[in-house]
């Protein structure tokens, strides 16, 4: 039996009563969370392989989940742009990419949330199968949604094909670590036949369904051209709306579209810093949670978020709210966390087994070093305490000391114990110079979408 205990840490469970524990001890047998609790409540088992003992320095958190990625060895490129014009920037690293990009794109990335206390991702991108290799060298737990099309001239993304072929091949593998959904880019990208085969796929493997909602006011303008309704109500239409399904975006949602969410179970991955970078505008989250929504975190991304550090992400998606409101009492700190964590894990119907931290779980957690002068002093107050608030709005992806992911540690004091990180960043160097002489060549060739 591998039995990790991890002791003397300010605990945040993230449970229904969003308990935090001063001085609290897990206990980690074979990768799932045995007990939780006080110190004094928790005995040590005397077989531990091994005790990490925080001394009162660091928080426990659940690993923070990201519902909507696109990997990419693009950053800092397709800059001041709006949408409608970064699309097709976007669309011509997809005509470039090959399967060693994916693979370099999808390690550097994953190297990147690890290391800012993110082990779980909701990725969509290319020849996936390079991403799960990626993915497995890490240790990180891994959601892939294939990025398919079938629209003119869009036909250089995955296809149905590809899709169910990295159903069959890849999900539930690595024990269970990776998890392959169905995949589609958007109305304008994807026949009505592809969706069907999406549901298709839905109901004969019992997988997921991840796609865009509409995230620009003209692109859901032009959606209601187009087919006469709204986007969710396209969506309802071809059989997509459910607990199995996951929308990025929705910035341009009205509220029959956020109840007809609701009424069905469908999830929102919410992308705040990349809809404000690319000027899309402010998705109502605050309205959506009120109407029974699940709403989660997600960065969209290196090439238009420029990050990939969830801390950032919830304090931005919290002050944005509370700035379009003027009400400083718009989604605090403890709907935050739950929404990196919890929610996230909802997002991906992997409630029960991840996104808190209670007996039975995976044992996919954090450890944050709370010595560090942003996160100091730490107040209590009965079992309240400003760190909660200061993990929200002062911490950054720096402050994480050490990554589990089934009880396997993965980032011990900041580094990868899986990868050599100079080696994966130089060569994703190498890789990325070389992907942007083959994107050069073809910057005639920018196609225009949404028309």
């Amino acid at each position: 039996m591998n039995c990790k205990v991890i002791t003397n840490v300010i605990i945040f469970t993230v449970n229904a009563t969003d308990r935090i524990i001063k001085n609290g001890t897990v206990v980690i047998e074979n990768g799932i969370i045995k007990s939780v609790g006080h110190k004094e409540e928790v005995s040590i088992p005397l077989y531990a392989d091994e005790i990490i003992d925080g001394k009162n320095k660091m928080a426990l958190l659940p690993g923070f989940v990201d519902t909507h990625n696109h990997s990419s060895l693009i950053k800092g490129v397709a800059e001041n742009k709006k949408l409608i014009e970064w699309l097709p920037e976007y669309d011509l690293e997809h005509r470039t990419c090959t399967e060693e990009d994916t693979y370099h794109a999808s390690r550097l990335c994953y190297l990147e949330c690890l290391k800012n206390g993110t082990t779980t991702i909701m990725d969509m991108y290319r020849f996936m199968h390079r991403s799960a290799e990626a993915a497995g060298e890490l240790g990180i737990r891994l959601h892939l949604a294939p990025y398919a099309a079938d629209v003119l001239p869009y036909t250089f993304f995955e296809s149905t094909g590809s899709n169910e072929e990295a159903i069959k091949t890849l999900h539930m593998s690595q024990n269970g670590r990776i998890r392959v959904w169905a995949g589609l880019e958007d109305l304008f990208y994807c026949s009505q036949p592809m969706y069907e085969n999406a549901v298709r796929m839905q109901k004969e493997y019992g997988v997921g369904i991840h796609t865009h909602g509409c995230e620009q006011m003209e692109e859901e303008q032009t959606v209601i051209r187009k087919f006469g309704k709204s986007t969710i109500d396209v969506l309802g239409q071809r059989g997509l709306l459910g607990k199995k399904t996951l929308l990025a975006h929705c910035v341009w949602i009205n509220e029959g579209d956020m109840k007809k969410m609701a009424d069905t179970g469908t999830s929102l991955a919410h992308c705040p810093v990349s809809a404000a970078k690319l000027g899309c505008g402010i998705a109502r989250t605050p309205l959506m949670k009120s109407m029974g929504v699940n709403v989660s975190l997600g960065t969209d991304g290196p090439i238009d978020n420029n990050s990939m550090d969830l801390f950032q992400e919830m304090k931005f998606a919290s002050l944005i709210q509370k700035a379009t409101h003027c009400d400083a009492l718009v989604f605090g700190a403890k709907e935050m966390l739950r929404m990196a964590t919890i929610n996230g894990a909802r997002s991906l119907n992997m409630e029960d087994e991840i996104g808190s931290i209670e007996t039975g779980k995976s044992a996919d957690l954090i450890l944050v070093d709370c010595f560090r002068p942003n996160l100091q002093p730490i107040y209590w107050e009965g079992d309240e305490t400003n760190l909660l608030w200061n993990m929200v709005f002062s911490a950054h992806g720096s402050n994480v000391d050490t990554v589990l992911v089934q009880g396997e540690i993965l980032l011990r004091n900041g580094k990868s114990t899986k990868v050599d990180e100079a080696k994966v960043i130089t060569e994703a160097q190498k890789q990325g110079i070389d992907w942007m002489k083959r994107r050069k060549l073809h910057e005639q060739e920018i196609l225009r979408p949404i028309e």
